[in-house]
């Protein structure tokens, strides 16, 4: 018997060089795969290149940001002040 390299379950494999338990655990982690060898790619083209906040704030953003928005033109001031009115109204 041998562990499942996606789900851990126990199979007993047909052939000496299996690691799946079944053709679902394969197409699973051949998807995480290749979405982890995509996000590499693309912090790899973002490596080179001094990429600014697309809201006009001027703040360099990092390789591994994959927002064009840095984190503070990201909150909405407007969402904020609710929230406040909010707790301060639950506070009375």
């Amino acid at each position: 018997m041998k562990p499942c390299s996606w789900c851990d379950n126990r199979f007993k494999p047909n052939v000496s060089y299996q690691i799946y338990c079944s053709s679902y655990c394969r197409s699973e982690a051949t998807k995480e795969k290749i979405s982890q060898r995509y996000e590499m790619a693309k912090r790899k083209k973002r490596k080179s290149k001094n990429r600014k906040c697309a809201a006009g704030c001027g703040t360099t953003l990092s390789v591994y940001n994959d927002e064009s928005v840095c984190y503070d033109c990201s909150i909405n001031p407007k969402d904020v002040n609710k929230a406040l009115k909010k707790i301060k109204g639950m506070s009375k």
